[in-house]
């Protein structure tokens, strides 16, 4: 298991050390998951092994967001001073975020062809 949580771990590693020495826009540990799922395609007995750790650890992912949680409830008094600048603020980028989505699905249906008027 210490085996597979270094694998773990050296793939995530060497995504960040890509990232940061060609200055990429992705985070380090996406290129990570990115170069995991390479060696996955290429050495197929390297899923059988990391398998059981791998849904180890996602079981018990809950316990990385108690952190998070804590932050939250020390720092209550900030959030309720600058709380409704923050809601306004999540709901804005989400309104915003699902806008481009639909937009950009709606746009690109019509370039395919794949748009609904015709099809009756």
């Amino acid at each position: 298991m210490i085996l597979n949580i270094a694998i773990i771990l050296g793939f995530q590693l060497a995504g960040e050390v890509l990232a940061r020495a060609l200055t990429l826009p992705v985070p380090g540990p996406v290129i990570g998951m990115a170069l995991l799922l390479a060696a996955f395609l290429v050495r197929p007995a390297l899923v059988k092994r990391v398998l059981p750790t791998s849904q180890g650890l996602l079981r018990h992912l809950s316990l990385l967001f108690v952190p998070a949680g804590v932050g939250v409830v020390s720092h209550a008094e900030a959030l309720g001073q600058s709380g409704p600048a923050l809601l306004a603020a999540l709901v804005g980028s989400t309104v915003l975020a699902l806008t481009a989505g639909a937009l950009t699905f709606v746009g690109l249906a019509k370039l395919t062809g794949n748009g609904a008027e015709g099809k009756e």
